[in-house]
Protein backbone atom coordinates (compact mmCIF):
# COMPACT_ATOMS: atom_id res chain seq x y z
CA UNK A 1 0.00 0.00 0.00
CA UNK A 2 1.20 3.64 -0.83
CA UNK A 3 2.41 6.22 0.99
CA UNK A 4 -0.29 8.25 -0.48
CA UNK A 5 -3.10 5.71 0.25
CA UNK A 6 -1.79 5.01 3.93
CA UNK A 7 -2.04 8.94 4.30
CA UNK A 8 -5.67 9.49 3.07
CA UNK A 9 -6.90 6.36 5.41
CA UNK A 10 -5.69 8.05 8.09
CA UNK A 11 -7.10 11.03 6.99
CA UNK A 12 -10.75 9.47 7.04
CA UNK A 13 -11.02 7.39 10.07
CA UNK A 14 -9.50 10.60 12.27
CA UNK A 15 -12.88 12.44 10.23
CA UNK A 16 -14.89 9.59 11.49
CA UNK A 17 -13.67 10.05 14.97
CA UNK A 18 -14.17 14.28 14.64
CA UNK A 19 -17.77 13.71 13.81
CA UNK A 20 -18.56 11.88 16.68
CA UNK A 21 -19.72 13.88 19.71
CA UNK A 22 -17.98 13.24 22.80
CA UNK A 23 -20.37 11.92 25.42
CA UNK A 24 -20.70 13.41 29.10
CA UNK A 25 -20.02 10.71 31.75
CA UNK A 26 -21.25 11.64 35.66
CA UNK A 27 -23.86 12.81 37.24
CA UNK A 28 -26.62 15.46 37.21
CA UNK A 29 -28.28 16.47 39.85
CA UNK A 30 -31.78 18.01 39.30
CA UNK A 31 -34.51 20.03 41.43
CA UNK A 32 -37.68 19.22 40.22
CA UNK A 33 -41.28 21.40 40.98
CA UNK A 34 -44.62 19.92 40.00
CA UNK A 35 -47.71 22.80 39.22
CA UNK A 36 -50.90 20.01 39.11
CA UNK A 37 -53.56 20.36 36.73
CA UNK A 38 -55.54 18.02 38.21
CA UNK A 39 -58.60 19.67 40.63
CA UNK A 40 -58.29 16.45 43.39
CA UNK A 41 -54.48 16.31 43.44
CA UNK A 42 -52.00 18.82 44.32
CA UNK A 43 -49.14 20.24 43.52
CA UNK A 44 -47.53 18.57 47.17
CA UNK A 45 -48.69 15.60 46.27
CA UNK A 46 -47.26 15.54 43.12
CA UNK A 47 -44.19 16.84 44.51
CA UNK A 48 -44.05 14.15 47.76
CA UNK A 49 -44.93 11.13 45.16
CA UNK A 50 -42.26 11.91 42.40
CA UNK A 51 -39.80 13.72 44.02
CA UNK A 52 -38.42 17.16 44.19
CA UNK A 53 -34.51 15.62 43.70
CA UNK A 54 -33.28 13.53 41.43
CA UNK A 55 -30.06 12.17 40.11
CA UNK A 56 -29.01 11.05 36.82
CA UNK A 57 -26.13 9.35 35.80
CA UNK A 58 -25.16 8.95 32.32
CA UNK A 59 -22.59 6.24 30.67
CA UNK A 60 -22.04 5.31 27.17
CA UNK A 61 -25.74 5.53 26.90
CA UNK A 62 -27.24 3.85 30.01
CA UNK A 63 -28.66 6.15 32.76
CA UNK A 64 -29.96 5.78 35.95
CA UNK A 65 -32.35 7.94 37.89
CA UNK A 66 -32.77 8.35 41.60
CA UNK A 67 -35.51 10.10 43.14
CA UNK A 68 -36.16 10.80 46.76
CA UNK A 69 -40.03 10.43 45.97
CA UNK A 70 -42.27 8.01 48.18
CA UNK A 71 -43.70 6.38 45.09
CA UNK A 72 -40.88 6.20 42.53
CA UNK A 73 -38.12 5.48 43.77
CA UNK A 74 -34.99 4.77 40.96
CA UNK A 75 -35.04 4.06 37.02
CA UNK A 76 -32.43 2.47 34.56
CA UNK A 77 -32.09 2.45 31.09
CA UNK A 78 -30.10 -0.35 29.92
CA UNK A 79 -28.68 0.57 25.82
CA UNK A 80 -28.58 -2.74 24.72
CA UNK A 81 -32.42 -3.54 25.75
CA UNK A 82 -33.48 -0.59 24.78
CA UNK A 83 -35.85 -0.73 27.56
CA UNK A 84 -36.70 0.86 31.06
CA UNK A 85 -36.43 -0.86 34.15
CA UNK A 86 -38.50 1.01 37.18
CA UNK A 87 -38.54 0.77 41.13
CA UNK A 88 -42.00 1.52 42.82
CA UNK A 89 -41.80 1.43 46.64
CA UNK A 90 -45.26 -0.31 46.63
CA UNK A 91 -43.39 -3.42 44.82
CA UNK A 92 -40.35 -5.59 44.49
CA UNK A 93 -41.02 -6.03 40.73
CA UNK A 94 -39.36 -4.24 38.45
CA UNK A 95 -41.32 -2.92 35.38
CA UNK A 96 -39.92 -2.51 31.81
CA UNK A 97 -41.12 -0.34 29.54
CA UNK A 98 -39.85 -0.69 25.40
CA UNK A 99 -37.87 2.80 24.45
CA UNK A 100 -38.75 1.98 21.28
CA UNK A 101 -42.56 2.79 21.78
CA UNK A 102 -43.99 6.43 22.06
CA UNK A 103 -47.40 7.16 22.43
CA UNK A 104 -47.27 10.64 21.79
CA UNK A 105 -46.39 12.71 18.44
CA UNK A 106 -44.08 15.71 18.22
CA UNK A 107 -46.12 18.56 16.06
CA UNK A 108 -43.24 20.91 15.74
CA UNK A 109 -39.78 21.84 16.69
CA UNK A 110 -38.33 25.11 17.58
CA UNK A 111 -34.43 25.98 18.01
CA UNK A 112 -33.53 29.14 19.84
CA UNK A 113 -29.90 30.18 20.69
CA UNK A 114 -28.78 31.72 24.20
CA UNK A 115 -32.15 31.26 25.92
CA UNK A 116 -31.41 31.11 29.41
CA UNK A 117 -28.34 30.66 32.16
CA UNK A 118 -27.76 27.86 34.07
CA UNK A 119 -24.68 27.02 36.69
CA UNK A 120 -23.07 29.69 34.35
CA UNK A 121 -23.80 27.34 30.98
CA UNK A 122 -25.42 29.80 28.06
CA UNK A 123 -28.18 27.58 27.27
CA UNK A 124 -29.93 27.24 24.04
CA UNK A 125 -33.67 26.02 23.87
CA UNK A 126 -35.47 23.05 22.02
CA UNK A 127 -39.31 23.18 22.36
CA UNK A 128 -41.42 20.68 20.63
CA UNK A 129 -44.81 21.21 20.61
CA UNK A 130 -46.69 17.60 21.67
CA UNK A 131 -50.06 15.99 21.16
CA UNK A 132 -49.37 15.48 24.99
CA UNK A 133 -48.46 19.39 25.72
CA UNK A 134 -45.37 21.21 25.13
CA UNK A 135 -41.99 20.48 26.06
CA UNK A 136 -39.20 22.48 26.41
CA UNK A 137 -35.68 21.57 26.70
CA UNK A 138 -32.07 23.87 27.61
CA UNK A 139 -29.00 22.26 27.25
CA UNK A 140 -25.05 23.42 26.42
CA UNK A 141 -22.70 21.43 24.13
CA UNK A 142 -20.42 21.05 27.15
CA UNK A 143 -22.68 18.40 28.27
CA UNK A 144 -22.85 16.75 24.74
CA UNK A 145 -24.15 13.52 24.05
CA UNK A 146 -23.71 11.24 21.23
CA UNK A 147 -26.85 10.96 19.01
CA UNK A 148 -26.84 7.46 18.06
CA UNK A 149 -26.90 5.94 22.06
CA UNK A 150 -30.73 7.31 21.97
CA UNK A 151 -31.46 7.07 18.17
CA UNK A 152 -33.97 3.81 19.11
CA UNK A 153 -35.27 5.52 22.00
CA UNK A 154 -38.61 7.00 21.18
CA UNK A 155 -40.53 7.17 24.81
CA UNK A 156 -41.69 10.60 25.79
CA UNK A 157 -39.83 12.04 22.38
CA UNK A 158 -36.63 11.33 23.81
CA UNK A 159 -34.66 10.32 20.49
CA UNK A 160 -36.16 13.99 18.86
CA UNK A 161 -34.87 16.09 21.52
CA UNK A 162 -31.28 14.48 21.63
CA UNK A 163 -30.84 14.59 17.78
CA UNK A 164 -31.80 17.75 17.44
CA UNK A 165 -29.48 19.44 20.80
CA UNK A 166 -26.97 16.10 20.74
CA UNK A 167 -26.68 17.01 24.62
CA UNK A 168 -28.42 16.35 27.83
CA UNK A 169 -30.73 18.96 29.35
CA UNK A 170 -29.99 20.92 32.04
CA UNK A 171 -33.42 22.58 32.22
CA UNK A 172 -36.72 20.82 31.42
CA UNK A 173 -40.34 22.13 31.56
CA UNK A 174 -42.66 19.34 30.73
CA UNK A 175 -46.49 19.86 30.19
CA UNK A 176 -48.67 16.87 30.12
CA UNK A 177 -52.37 16.51 31.41
CA UNK A 178 -51.67 15.96 34.78
CA UNK A 179 -49.25 18.54 35.46
CA UNK A 180 -46.40 20.98 34.46
CA UNK A 181 -42.95 19.88 35.54
CA UNK A 182 -39.98 22.04 35.95
CA UNK A 183 -36.59 20.48 36.22
CA UNK A 184 -33.25 22.10 36.48
CA UNK A 185 -30.03 21.24 37.44
CA UNK A 186 -28.35 21.91 40.53
CA UNK A 187 -25.36 20.17 40.25
CA UNK A 188 -22.91 18.72 37.39
CA UNK A 189 -20.29 16.27 38.17
CA UNK A 190 -18.18 14.85 35.54
CA UNK A 191 -16.66 12.08 36.19
CA UNK A 192 -15.77 7.84 35.88
CA UNK A 193 -18.61 5.77 36.57
CA UNK A 194 -18.95 1.98 37.47
CA UNK A 195 -20.67 -0.14 34.94
CA UNK A 196 -22.46 -2.22 37.97
CA UNK A 197 -24.59 0.55 38.68
CA UNK A 198 -26.53 0.03 35.37
CA UNK A 199 -27.27 -3.45 36.14
CA UNK A 200 -30.60 -4.94 37.64
CA UNK A 201 -30.34 -6.25 41.15
CA UNK A 202 -29.41 -9.86 41.01
CA UNK A 203 -32.35 -12.41 41.22
CA UNK A 204 -35.04 -9.50 40.97
CA UNK A 205 -38.31 -10.22 39.59
CA UNK A 206 -39.20 -8.56 36.22
CA UNK A 207 -42.68 -7.55 34.25
CA UNK A 208 -44.07 -5.92 31.46
CA UNK A 209 -45.20 -2.26 32.64
CA UNK A 210 -49.22 -2.12 32.78
CA UNK A 211 -48.83 1.31 32.60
Amino acid sequence: MSNKIVLLSLLLISSAYAGRTQSFEGKITYKNTYKSKLPNFTDEQFTAMLGYQQEYFFKKGNFKSVSNGNFFQWQIYILKDNKLYNKLANSETLFWMDAAVNNDEVIKTELTKSAVTVLGHTCDEVVLTCKSGIQKYYFTSKIGVDPQLFSNFHYQNWSTFISTAKALPVKMLIENQQFVMESVAIEISAMKLDDTLFRLPANAKIEKSPF
